[in-house]
């Protein structure tokens, strides 16, 4: 009955991907256990795993400073990046997608998977350098290039040059004539660490490496994917030559069109796994510990939803804890319903898409917390 549950909830979603943000979603989740259970006591904590969303979970009720750097998209047109700066500066956090993903572009084709680039992340990422943080983070996901993050390696100052010594464009298909790569004269940033948030395991080349997995969903066809997983290729064989840097079979090295090798080869990163990041960055374990139920979601459950993705990770953890976990999706297969339950976790079908949303999403928890 409503009124009947006590107690701390935690609300820890992701993105409902394409239709609500992290922090849109756990509203609505929220407003809807209220409802059900306005004497229970609620924590907001929206969750990323590297890709959507992941700049607004870290920054999420903590005090930060939100810069604006001036960078250009994945097409090169020129747009304004948000990136925080937190605890007193000493800590940077950048997202991909916000500044060259490919939300909000012109449907993709095979050219534009081609042509596409990092360097506006490179813009905000030396922009970001030049504050002095101590350590930077980037959540690696919704890129619209594979270009093995070269792109951020031109505005470090590097040079990748053809065998007539000239500058290649911009793009992962024009790798496959780079000849040699020229570092700057100051090498590798220095003074901060850098970490890559990854939202996939998958190595840089190969079967499920980042082009022939990733760009048809970017605008590549066939002929497209075949000459980045080229360009990518001679583009590992130089960087093991020139950089000494050998990052191709590294969990995470083809995440976000290869831009986790390329964070590596050219900035000397670490690549971490993302949910795992920003559980530790929001205190994801502590909130555990002082909660009696847990609300996730997001919009499809399923097999890879517990391959580091935020559901299978918060379903997981509250399991530890021996706390009832809700949630609540849009989707699910079989196989994510069934392991969901192996791990005492309750599904609520019924949130996410439509003409309103969080609407739908609120009232898909307030019908699945009464059921509780």
């Amino acid at each position: 009955m409503p009124g009947a549950w006590s107690g701390r909830i935690l609300i820890a979603p992701t993105a409902f991907k394409g239709t609500l943000s992290p922090a849109a979603a756990a509203r609505a989740m929220a407003r809807g256990v209220a409802r059900a259970w306005p004497s229970s006591d609620l924590r907001i904590l929206p969750l990323s795993d590297g890709g959507d969303g992941f700049l607004e979970a870290i920054l999420h009720g903590r005090p930060h400073q939100l810069v604006w750097t001036e960078a250009e998209d994945a097409l090169g047109r020129p747009h304004p990046v948000p990136w925080g700066s937190l605890d007193g500066g000493r800590l940077a956090v950048l997202e991909l997608a916000r500044a060259v993903g490919i939300a909000g572009l012109p449907p993709p084709t095979p050219r534009s998977a081609a042509t596409s680039g990092t360097e506006g992340l490179g813009a905000v990422l030396t922009a970001a350098l030049a504050t002095a943080p101590q350590r930077l983070v980037i959540g690696l996901g919704g890129s619209a290039s594979t270009d093995g993050g070269v792109g951020i390696a031109r505005r470090l100052g590097y040079r990748l040059l053809d065998r007539a010594g000239r500058d290649l464009p911009s793009g992962g298909a024009a790798l496959a004539k780079l000849d040699r790569i020229v570092a700057p004269a100051q090498g590798r940033p220095t003074g901060a660490e850098i970490v890559g948030a990854c939202d996939v395991t998958a190595p840089l080349l190969g079967p499920s490496g980042a082009a022939r997995v990733f760009s048809p969903q970017k605008g590549a066809d066939a002929t497209t994917v075949s000459a980045l997983e080229v360009g990518l290729e001679r583009l590992r064989r130089v960087v093991a030559r020139d950089l000494l840097v050998e990052a191709a079979d590294l969990p995470g090295a083809g995440a976000a069109g290869g831009t986790g090798f390329g964070l590596v080869a050219f900035c000397g990163a670490r690549l971490l796994p993302g949910v795992e990041l920003v559980a530790e960055l929001v205190g994801l374990d502590s909130e555990l510990d002082l909660t009696r139920l847990v609300v996730t979601g997001e919009g499809r459950v399923d097999r890879q939803s517990f391959a580091g993705k935020v559901v299978g990770e918060v379903v997981r953890r509250a399991h530890e804890r021996g706390l009832a976990c809700l949630v609540v999706a849009g989707s699910a297969d079989p196989s994510a319903a069934l392991q969901l339950g192996t791990l005492g976790a309750a599904l609520h079908l019924g949130g996410a898409p439509g003409h309103a949303p969080e609407r739908t999403l609120e009232q898909a928890v307030y019908a699945a917390s009464l059921q509780l």
